[in-house]
């Protein structure tokens, strides 16, 4: 969080301390997150083959379903596992349960990922009697697709030469991923709003976002989206009431003239912005900080199958905590 009174002021300030409230059944989810039976359940071995394989056009017709693909690509990525690997993981799995069907090839795999078309993250809540998820969260961050370690730059002195791809995502209060986009590194956050939106579903009440959605067309948008929702987007901190600014942006910076930087991040809960960040950092330690597959069009399957993947995780159950030092 920006603008910290300890930071400006050298404080030492304590790390925070918390208590899970929950830590039973959150302790009993994180297990479950491993089972096997999680991600390879009865109604994917149902729904493994195409029931209607005659030939349409040209070409053979499809024996997977791309139910089963997805499956055979969340194990992968879950289990960090490459192709090959995958295939002979998933046919020993089938072997053990005595059940005659196979992994697709991994050349299949590897082709039929582009060609998905998943729209939006899978496995969102949808038995929410209320639609509205109390705070979306929206953030980017970058994946590596290939370089060199921090082992071999300092060995041989040599620089990284990594390239990156940009992962934007929306996240709400209960850690369901509504939004996922993957980009190129140098697309701008701003320009991937519109299609984040347009996988969202529900409403809200409070948005959240850092200074680089900082602008006159982001406010507009969210505004379109969601017109009854607080926005709560941290402006440059040279930023100064003007006309031309929207009338949020302006109200904002009301705030921070009358009361204060840090009193506005109370008053709006900028705070909640967090919840992108802790997505952030789930994405990188559960499924890694690289992506597996080359080709663009796969790596962007890749990512939204990755935010699928932690909302199944998700659904298992996440800990309840309150803070004590």
């Amino acid at each position: 969080m920006p603008h910290k009174y300890a930071q400006s002021k050298g404080w030492n300030v304590p790390k925070q301390k918390h208590k899970l409230t929950n830590w039973s059944e959150y302790n009993n989810s994180l297990k479950n997150r491993g089972r096997i039976d999680f991600w390879l359940t009865e109604e994917a071995i149902e729904n493994w083959y195409e029931k209607d394989q005659e030939n349409v056009g040209d070409g053979q017709p499809q024996t997977y379903t791309d139910f089963a693909i997805i499956v055979c690509h969340e194990i992968r990525q879950v289990y960090k596992q490459p192709l090959r690997q995958t295939e002979g993981f998933i046919n020993s799995l089938f072997e053990l349960m005595g059940i005659e069907i196979k992994c697709p090839h991994y050349s299949v795999l590897s082709k039929r990922l582009s060609s998905l078309g998943i729209e939006c993250p899978r496995y969102t809540k949808k038995d929410k009697v209320d639609p509205d998820v109390g705070a979306i969260a929206i953030d980017s961050t970058g994946l590596k697709r290939f370089g060199r370690d921090e082992w071999h730059q300092e060995k041989h002195k040599v620089s990284a030469k990594r390239s990156w791809r940009k992962l934007h995502i929306a996240v709400s209060d209960d850690h369901y991923i509504h939004g996922c986009k993957l980009t190129d590194r140098f697309a701008s956050d701003d320009a991937t709003v519109d299609d984040l939106f347009d996988q969202i579903a529900v409403d809200t009440s409070h948005f959240s976002a850092d200074g680089a959605y900082d602008s006159f067309d982001i406010y507009e948008k969210v505004n379109n989206k969601f017109p009854a929702a607080e926005v709560a987007i941290s402006p440059d901190k040279n930023a100064k009431i003007s006309n031309s600014n929207h009338v949020l942006r302006n109200h904002n910076l009301e705030i921070i003239k009358d009361c204060g930087r840090m009193n506005w991040q109370k008053q709006v809960q900028y705070g909640r912005r967090n919840n992108s960040e802790l997505c952030i950092q789930r994405y990188k330690k559960i499924l890694g900080t690289s992506l597996h597959a080359r080709d663009f069009d796969n790596q962007k399957m890749e990512a939204m199958i990755g935010a699928g993947i932690l909302n199944k995780m998700t659904s298992l159950g996440m800990p309840t905590s309150y803070r004590y030092a």
